[in-house]
């Protein structure tokens, strides 16, 4: 099947997403689709699947012009979307959740059961992979509902494929896999659409990249004439010489200290002191319990037995609340269903935590709320025609600046990271780690847990490695190495 999209115009209300793209795809290319947050990469791949109509342009398919009325016609024509946010039910199994939208029934209209778990275990097997089928989907981890939603669009007989950073919650081995997928679908000429941020991604697994900027479709290249820093030229508009911005920052006294957390099954025996200034990565497998430990020092989750000490102060927090009253900020990996209010308005969500200091006698300052927000908008990049906007309108990235947004505004001593950019655009990259080199100039410790080992070894001042639930080892950034890391994440020395 080969697509071509033929200036497409798009504009919600006064905010003109799209100014005329064009793009084709060629039958068993994998064709990478890169730009900022907010580039309307989405906003174009909804357009051909028919969420969002064009306001002008043309869609071709084959030669032919056609316009899907809505997605279940586009995946009756061939062409599926995995989404970048997760379309999962969280309270069904993952086998149910995979068969939602075509169920599988017998001569007598009954759901059979018994079918679609061979038909789901045979695509498992076909792509090497395991999913605890009679599992409920939130229970499940991140990257096994991402994985559900690639089989749950590999069961349709797709053409083309559309891939929104379908690896940013994945482990290594689960990439791996869907790499090996990826080049079992283009033998038998499928297209894909390939949607990252990672460069290194986009240079090992596609043939073709577009790059767009500001709703415009800049130059198609394929991938052996395309330089790395063309393409970031092309994305925003300007040149980054350096991707990781220096640390300047020298630690000051310890402020933080974890003594003995433990939670069975999950982590034990964790202790780990933080510096004022310091900027401490968190490195790990996926299901490591990196993102458990900082949840229970949170109080979001709950915790056994350990203590916190503050500041020379013991602290006892058993709720998020008694973590924000002490001047801890958490930017949570799962923007979508803990880090938003995604029906709220930009403003409110970025004025949430810090709305107390607004209000003088029970009653709120709009003004100075309003002056506020705005002004965390633009410190953050947050690209959004008005904040009176529904949160859950931005793309992902923007959505992304805005929780941490929120946390900056907070004024908190200490923020811990859970994966602050994924998701995220090289640009707005960039200006993250200013403003962590920014926050850390001014006292601010901040805790990164991170899966991308360069944005560990760029930005971290010290690496702390859990394998399994325990500390397996800390560097300093001076002898840290991917090597030394991957070493202690498997579990070796």
């Amino acid at each position: 099947m080969e697509i071509e999209l033929r200036n497409i115009h798009k504009a919600f209300g006064t905010n003109q997403v799209l100014k005329g793209v064009n793009l084709k795809l060629k039958s068993g290319e994998v064709h990478a689709l890169m730009g900022e947050n907010g580039a309307g990469k989405s906003t174009l791949m909804n357009i051909l699947t028919g969420i969002h109509k064009q306001d002008q342009g043309q869609i071709f398919v084959d030669g032919k012009e056609v316009s899907f009325k809505n997605p279940l016609e586009a995946e009756a024509a061939g062409i599926a979307f995995i989404h970048q946010e997760l379309n999962i039910w969280p309270n069904l199994t993952i086998l149910e959740n995979l068969f939602m939208m075509h169920s599988v029934a017998n001569a007598w209209g009954v759901l059979d059961f018994k079918k679609m778990r061979q038909i789901a275990e045979e695509k498992c097997k076909e792509i090497a992979i395991e999913l605890p089928l009679d599992a409920e989907a939130g229970e499940c981890s991140v990257g096994q509902q991402q994985m559900t939603e690639i089989v749950r669009n590999l069961l349709v007989d797709a053409k083309v494929v559309i891939m929104d950073e379908p690896t940013a919650a994945l482990t290594e081995r689960e990439t791996d896999k869907l790499f090996e997928v990826m080049r079992s679908l283009k033998k038998r000429g499928v297209a894909m659409v390939y949607i990252s941020h990672r460069m290194e991604e986009v240079f090992s697994q596609c043939d073709t990249v577009t790059v767009m900027r500001d709703g415009v479709s800049v130059d198609t290249k394929s991938v052996a004439d395309y330089g790395r820093e063309q393409i970031v030229r092309d994305m925003v508009g300007r040149s980054i010489t350096e991707f990781y911005p220096p640390r300047g920052n020298k630690p000051g006294e310890v402020v933080l200290e974890v003594k003995s957390f433990q939670q069975p099954g999950l982590f034990h025996n964790i202790n780990f002191t933080l510096r004022k200034g310091e900027i401490l990565g968190v490195a790990g497998l996926m299901g490591a319990g990196r993102t458990e430990i900082m949840r229970a020092i949170f109080g979001v989750d709950g915790c056994q037995s350990g203590e916190i000490t503050l500041k020379g102060q013991n602290l006892h927090i058993n709720k998020p609340e008694d973590a924000i009253k002490a001047g801890i900020g958490f930017v949570t990996e799962n923007r979508k269903s803990e880090g938003l209010i995604l029906d709220f308005s930009i403003l409110r969500n970025i004025a949430l935590p810090s709305v107390d200091s607004f209000a003088k006698k029970s009653v709120i300052n709009f003004k100075s709320l309003n002056e506020f927000a705005h002004k965390m908008a633009s410190k953050l990049g947050v690209k959004a025609q008005d904040l009176d906007l529904e949160a859950g309108s931005l793309s992902g990235g923007n959505q992304q600046k805005v929780v941490i947004a929120k946390w900056v505004g907070k004024k908190p001593d200490i923020i811990i990271m859970d994966e602050p950019t994924r998701g995220i655009d090289v640009g707005a990259k960039r200006d993250i780690y200013e403003l962590m080199n920014e926050l850390t100039a001014n006292g601010v410790s901040i805790i990164m847990v991170s899966s991308e080992l360069p944005e560990i070894l760029g930005m971290s001042d010290r690496i702390m490695v859990i394998h399994e639930g325990c500390i397996a080892g800390e560097l300093l950034h001076e002898e840290a190495n991917q090597e030394k890391i991957m070493a202690l994440a498997t579990g070796g020395q």
